[in-house]
């Protein structure tokens, strides 16, 4: 038998097994997209090791896989444990081992996925918005007791918007409800209710505001775990209640709102009073007032009556027949003070007037005597103090005398 074999020389170019890698190698880790890339994958089997864990994440139907390691140095850096079984969202960077010829995954961080991530984002974003001071119940307000005005923010086709009318027609008629529609479930729910909130608080009316949707699966209550919404709850410079689904796990729309109720149904008897419960309350009211009143006026009579007695035990008109024969003498001995202290001072005022008579200047000048003054207007009274020529003032009883001076006797 005769067998043709092509005619083929072994080129100089061909790669060592060695250079092929390393090329591949080049290939892989120098690539901008897998040096930093997430990959979605649900764990096949894991296992420790001195050196880190080893792991192997697989899509769903089997039909790919990829080896994984966690140093040791990165673990405790995990926001979860890789675990067989579970969905996980892990972030690394593809790595290839020559010895082997097989490429591995770099992982750096391991998030769940599916609710396993969404619980994640939930405790991250609760815990931050907490720290903040959103949900801390000093911040909280009180509910008005009589309200004239209450916004809802709801969908319009949803059945809570129904219960809420339905309640507060019910328990307080004549109340004026603004409503505000939004969206409450889907991506663009969170937008919509900032929105519809902000159109109330621009209106100005509303005393009270109920944000409210009826019951539905996990997914469609998320718009309630959005920052956006919860910082506008917060913010809200009115009470906000929160009526959101049915009994289930707290959404931060909940811990941010001033009061938390489980049903729309719940959320409007919050709001507003029953008005047959303020009839009754105001019946049993007026019957306290007036059994107070009763007995008021009765320990008011009870006490007049013994104040009437007494008076008649006192013989009050003895005792003013008295008083007025006291009034009387003091009133004498009054008068009779004041006369005489009056008498004294009369004539101590005599005395003193006789006094000053005597002592006036110009009574002794009406009795011959006479002041003469200097030419500067003082009192001339030692005769060395004068010389001949000098010009004086003689003052008499009666007018005056200029004088001049024409011989000076000193008198031993």
């Amino acid at each position: 038998m005769t067998s043709f074999l092509p005619d083929l020389l072994a080129p100089e170019t061909a790669l060592s097994v060695a250079g092929l890698t390393a090329y591949i190698q080049l290939l892989l880790e120098q690539d901008d997209h897998l040096r930093q890339i997430w990959v979605t994958g649900e764990v096949s089997s894991a296992t420790r090791y001195r050196s880190g864990l080893f792991f192997t994440l697989q899509d769903p139907d089997e039909k790919a896989a990829i080896s994984c390691v966690v140093w040791n140095s990165q673990i405790d850096r995990l926001a979860t444990l890789p675990a067989q079984g579970e969905q996980l969202i892990i972030l690394g960077r593809i790595h290839l081992h020559p010895q082997r010829g097989q490429y591995q995954l770099i992982v750096w961080q391991v998030l769940p996925a599916g609710e396993g991530l969404r619980a994640l984002r939930y405790r991250q974003l609760r815990h931050r918005l907490e720290a903040e001071g959103l949900f801390d119940p000093l911040r909280k307000r009180p509910l008005p007791s009589h309200p004239n005005t209450v916004a809802v923010v709801t969908s319009p086709q949803a059945a809570a918007w129904g219960d809420i009318q339905r309640t507060l027609r019910r328990r307080y008629p004549g109340l004026q409800v603004l409503f505000s529609p939004a969206l409450v479930q889907g991506d663009q729910a969170p937008g919509s209710i900032v929105k519809a909130i902000q159109r109330i608080l621009r209106d100005g009316r509303a005393d009270v505001l109920i944000l409210s949707r009826g019951g539905g699966a996990v997914e469609d209550m998320a718009c309630f775990n959005d920052e956006r919404v919860v910082r506008a709850i917060a913010e809200c410079p009115i009470p906000v209640i929160a009526g959101i689904g049915h009994q289930r796990d707290e959404s931060l729309a909940d811990l941010a709102a001033d009061v938390c109720a489980h049903t729309p149904t719940a959320a409007a008897e919050q709001a507003v009073p029953n008005l047959a419960d303020l009839y009754t309350e105001h019946r049993e009211r007026m019957l306290a007032l007036h059994e107070a009143m009763q007995y008021r006026l009765e320990v008011t009579r009870d006490r007049f009556q013994r104040l009437q007695t007494r008076l008649i035990q006192l013989k009050l008109d003895q005792r003013l027949q008295h008083e007025v024969q006291l009034l009387q003498w003091q009133r004498q001995q009054l008068l009779q003070r004041s006369g005489s202290q009056l008498q004294q001072a009369s004539q101590h005022c005599q005395l003193l007037q006789q006094k000053l008579a005597s002592l006036d200047p110009e009574a002794v000048l009406k009795r011959g005597y006479a002041v003469v003054r200097q030419e500067n207007g003082t009192i001339a009274r030692v005769a060395s103090e004068i010389a001949p020529g000098d010009q004086l003032t003689v003052q008499l009883g009666q007018g005056q005398l200029n004088v001049t001076v024409v011989d000076v006797c000193n008198g031993s």
